[in-house]
């Protein structure tokens, strides 16, 4: 999981983040995103890495349940609870809440042994 933070994020900024989640030849086959202006630069970026990008309709977060999902439960398990000074801090915090999703929180019981 990649996780990255700023206080300004740009289309050249999102389309880097794309390339650091997935080094080498690891890039998903879809990324499923939205029509927001950030993603502007992504555009190039996932061609260049063959993803095939789907674009959620104007106004319907439903359509993109599991991010949607992520979201809500950084929201309410993580960030309701702390209070956020600066941008690595806000970060740190992320990879930390990253590693206790994937891990333990959601893990069936029978892997997690």
């Amino acid at each position: 999981m990649h996780v990255a933070v700023t206080t300004h994020p740009t289309a050249a900024w999102t389309a880097q983040q794309l390339r650091e989640a997935f080094p080498c030849d690891e890039a998903p086959r879809y990324l499923i995103r939205d029509r927001d202006l950030a993603f502007a630069a992504v555009h190039a970026t996932a061609e260049a890495m063959a993803i095939t990008q789907v674009l959620t309709a104007p106004r319907s977060p439903w359509q993109n349940g599991v991010i949607e999902r992520f979201i809500g439960s950084v929201r309410r398990e993580c960030l309701d609870h702390v209070i956020i000074f600066n941008a690595n801090g806000l970060q740190r915090i992320l990879k930390s809440y990253m590693e206790y999703y994937n891990d333990v929180s959601y893990c069936p019981t029978s892997l997690c042994a």
